[in-house]
């Protein structure tokens, strides 16, 4: 019974538009990183990137081989918004910004994370079988259908991302909107708009409609009476994100993905006028549909597993960042840090202060300064550095960090050779002290004005 709701056949018109769109979307986010200077930024100007643990092979590649990289990149996605070779250039794509998604953490950003999944989401999806070059070549490829499990696949992933992003926001510095007031006092200096993002009123409404918009939007676009309405709120919600945040392309992707919530005559009639609407009933089961189904379900069971590890973590995930990443967790929290390193030869005894800026970009230090994994991998590297010159020393770290509004407080057990540790890919490393924040005193209520 499921199988042959899963396999029913519907019209494809939002898939197809959603690829051309989609297509752009990509050519834009690898080329404008070369256009605005991202590259340069988070890729080349330090010695080397804090990858993904584990990754290590996965290096900048050197002189100006980056600016090629993502130049072929957004050649494979200007191939998928034309539908060109459609299946290769989206496996192409895919695997060049998962390599990039692994090579560092400095500018780690969800957004990254999910196009990494939807990637990997649309090579399974039959995106090219309608206004494209591949159709054009092969007039055999041409379907103005698709199973209905495309339309499941993409509205169960948003639903994960957005429940996920409201949930993680119900915790105190968000409910006070104190945080709403971190982020917007960074943007003050914003033309036309500073002075109004500093108002009162308008942190609480950031906050509390950041809750409900993430929490309802998906249930809103699904029920017709509310999907008018919830595809308005959403233009303005993520352009409002868009121009505040400035967080690339997802906004637009974002926006784009409303066409999976729309009758397929009104996106047909509105994007697609000389194409024949699919009005058949057929469903067309391939004989591999139980691994396919079966794969897609241990998939969203990962997902929806990943952004609860950290609850059975020990300590708190906004002090040690352990399952933080992979989670939904955006724009939570914002993180101070100092940090200073002592090496010392085990066998002469020497101490040294290790000057970390030099090897480090601006991002970089800051990243090093807040994160627990980064500040690891950093010891891990200067420890290779001196093995190089035949010395075997051991790291001392003295890192203080503030997380939102709070104190500065101690992060890494100062009396933990840091070269010497371990790090644990799973759960909790002991090395990070006890988090502090549940015990320190909160500062007032940010209260609106009125309240206060």
């Amino acid at each position: 019974m499921l199988e042959r709701w899963l396999y029913k056949r519907v019209d494809n018109s939002a898939l197809i538009v959603f690829r051309a769109i989609f297509g752009f979307l990509i050519t834009a986010e690898a080329w404008g990183a070369i256009a605005t200077g991202w590259i340069k930024h988070t890729l080349l100007e330090g010695d080397f990137t804090f990858n993904f643990i584990g990754f290590d092979f996965l290096q900048p590649l050197p002189g100006d081989g980056m600016y090629y990289y993502y130049g072929l990149m957004g050649l494979f996605g200007v191939f998928v918004m034309l539908g060109f070779k459609y299946r290769f250039s989206v496996i192409a794509y895919g695997l060049m910004w998962t390599c990039v998604y692994l090579m560092q953490k400095s500018s780690y950003n969800n957004h990254y994370y999910l196009l990494m999944l939807l990637l990997g989401i649309m090579a399974c999806l039959p995106a090219h079988r309608y206004l494209s070059l591949d159709v054009k070549f092969n007039p055999k490829l041409k379907k103005i259908s698709m199973p209905r499990w495309v339309y499941i696949i993409i509205i169960a992933q948003l639903w994960i991302v957005y429940t996920y992003a409201s949930i993680a926001k119900i915790y105190p510095d968000w409910l006070d909107a104190s945080m709403a007031a971190q982020l917007m006092a960074a943007r003050k200096d914003y033309w036309l708009v500073g002075d109004f993002l500093q108002q009162n009123w308008v942190h609480w409404s950031i906050a509390y409609v950041g809750i409900l918009f993430d929490g309802l939007i998906i249930p809103a676009l699904l029920f017709k009476p509310t999907r008018k309405v919830a595809f308005f709120i959403s233009i303005f919600f993520h352009l409002f994100n868009s121009f505040i945040f400035h967080i690339g392309i997802f906004p637009y992707m974002s926006l784009a993905f409303t066409l999976f919530f729309f009758p397929a005559e009104t996106v047909r009639n509105i994007f697609l006028k000389g194409k024949e609407l699919y009005s058949g009933n057929e469903i067309i089961k391939p004989k591999t549909y139980k691994p396919i189904v079966a794969l897609f379900g241990l998939y969203f069971v990962i997902q929806i597993a990943l952004p609860l590890r950290h609850w059975i973590i020990k300590d708190d995930v906004l002090w040690t960042e352990e399952g933080h990443r992979l989670s939904w967790r955006m724009m939570l929290r914002s993180k101070g840090g100092r940090i200073s390193f002592k090496v010392i030869d085990k066998k002469t005894g020497l101490e040294q202060s290790f000057n970390y800026r030099k090897m480090l970009s601006r991002k970089q230090q800051r990243v090093v300064a807040t994160k627990p994994d980064v500040i690891w991998q950093f010891c891990q590297r200067i420890k290779e550095d001196f093995a190089k010159e035949g010395k075997e020393v051991a790291i001392y770290v003295n890192c203080k960090i503030k997380v939102n509004d709070s104190d500065f407080h101690t992060l890494i057990d100062p009396k933990v050779d840091m070269a010497a540790a371990s790090w644990d890919y799973f759960w909790h490393n002991e090395w990070i002290l006890p988090s502090p924040l549940h015990n320190e005193k909160r500062k007032p209520p940010y209260a609106p004005e009125g309240l206060q």
